[in-house]
């Protein structure tokens, strides 16, 4: 006689997860990052040094002792956060995380409750959106233009709720190579969208994952060097797209009596050790060098990745270039419903993500997709675009 263990499920879980068949020919979904450039070499150094000076830390949890992660970790955050980002950062204001996802799950969890407003770019992180619906949470999207966050509409969406007596809780945003789209916000932008913030009383969320991956180098400073200590900023970032996603390694970066609470929520006996004290051995030596490394692949393959939706789509295709990241959002004519192709190019072996899934308007979103160029090689991305346009054209869309 069998038991039914299904029946016990809560009536609200998300769709259950498929097995696992292994990636398309054509992978340009998630945030998978360039093989060749994992500096697993660097690592396994970093590695044998670092366990044979403190190997006897792993015996307890919080390796250190401390809960906000290893301390030597946080001082190269914050040390590579002045030096990269103008962002002078103390390391006790550091709290080490399992990813951004973590983070996300920690702001969220310290400020949110359904019923809450929050206000996103209208193009934006997929996984951020689903997190929010979860929670009960109003999404407004405020539109983009190549600089980013459009000041404009901000305004008119904050006047708009001040009015109907709605303050959102705080306002998402990938400003340096923001995902999808890869802009890079202008200081002078920077400071409208701050200057809104603060006469509405409304907190800025910064997410900066994507930020040591600008191509040309120049990272502008982050919202939260530019509120000079006004307590309006939680900040996140990630080691997953400069060094390796499989590490799971972020972090924010907010006032102690912000950071203080996540930590109380933050039960799940720390942050892995060994990634930490990996990284932070590998880092204090050779981050910058690597990540100028990496930028420039990627800016190759980002290329590779433009020139070829171009010869492919022609026309039926438009995209801004970006500025950095791995990433490239495409845009459609009106009508066309990307999400209606994902399955055909499935099976032509071509994975991409439709665009409604990052996009704070379904609708809106619709006749776009985000293709990643991070992980294939430039051959691979060349033949993929071209088999994805070819389904593309099969089912009448060019």
């Amino acid at each position: 006689m069998s038991f039914d263990m299904t029946a016990l499920f809560r009536p609200d879980l998300p769709a259950a997860g498929g097995r696992w068949g292994g990636y398309p020919e054509y992978s340009f979904v998630g945030g998978h990052n360039d093989g060749d450039n994992v500096p697993f070499g660097g690592l396994s150094e970093a590695a044998v040094s670092v366990l044979r000076r403190e190997g006897s830390s792993l015996a307890s949890y919080n390796v250190g002792g401390s809960p906000q992660g290893y301390a030597p970790l946080r001082e190269f955050i914050a040390g590579s956060l002045e030096s990269r980002a103008s962002t002078p950062t103390d390391p006790e204001d550091v709290l080490v995380v399992s990813g951004s996802l973590q983070a996300l799950d920690l702001v969220n969890g310290v400020l949110l409750e359904s019923g809450d407003t929050v206000i996103v770019e209208m193009a934006t992180y997929g996984g951020m959106i689903a997190r929010l619906q979860r929670l009960g949470v109003e999404v407004v999207g405020v539109h983009l233009d190549d600089d980013g966050i459009r000041s404009d509409h901000l305004g008119e969406l904050l006047s708009d709720m001040a009015a109907r007596g709605v303050k959102p809780k705080y306002i998402y945003t990938i400003p340096t190579v923001q995902n999808p789209t890869g802009s890079v916000m202008p200081v002078e932008r920077r400071l409208e969208v701050l200057a809104l913030a603060r006469e509405h009383g409304v907190a800025i969320f910064e997410d900066d994952c994507y930020a040591d991956l600008v191509f040309d180098g120049s990272r502008p400073p982050t919202f939260r060097a530019l509120d000079d200590g006004g307590g309006q900023v939680v900040y996140c970032g990630s080691f997953s797209k400069s060094i390796a996603p499989a590490l799971r390694v972020g972090y924010l970066v907010a006032d102690w009596a912000v950071l203080g609470q996540m930590m109380a929520l933050k039960n799940d006996a720390g942050t892995g050790a060994i990634e930490q004290m990996v990284l932070a051995e590998y880092a204090s030596s050779h981050f910058d060098d690597h990540v100028r490394q990496l930028a420039s692949v990627l800016e190759g393959k980002c290329r590779a990745m433009t020139d070829a939706v171009t010869a492919s789509f022609g026309d039926a295709a438009s995209f801004t270039m970006p500025k950095g990241g791995i990433f490239v959002w495409v845009t459609f004519a009106e009508g066309v419903n990307t999400g209606r192709l994902a399955k055909p190019a499935l099976e032509a072996g071509v994975e991409f993500n439709p665009g409604a899934g990052w996009s704070a308007d379904r609708e809106w979103g619709r006749r776009r997709l985000r293709l990643c160029f991070g992980h294939p090689s430039v051959e691979t991305i060349r033949q993929g675009v071209g088999v994805l346009a070819d389904v593309f054209r099969d089912q009448g869309v060019i």
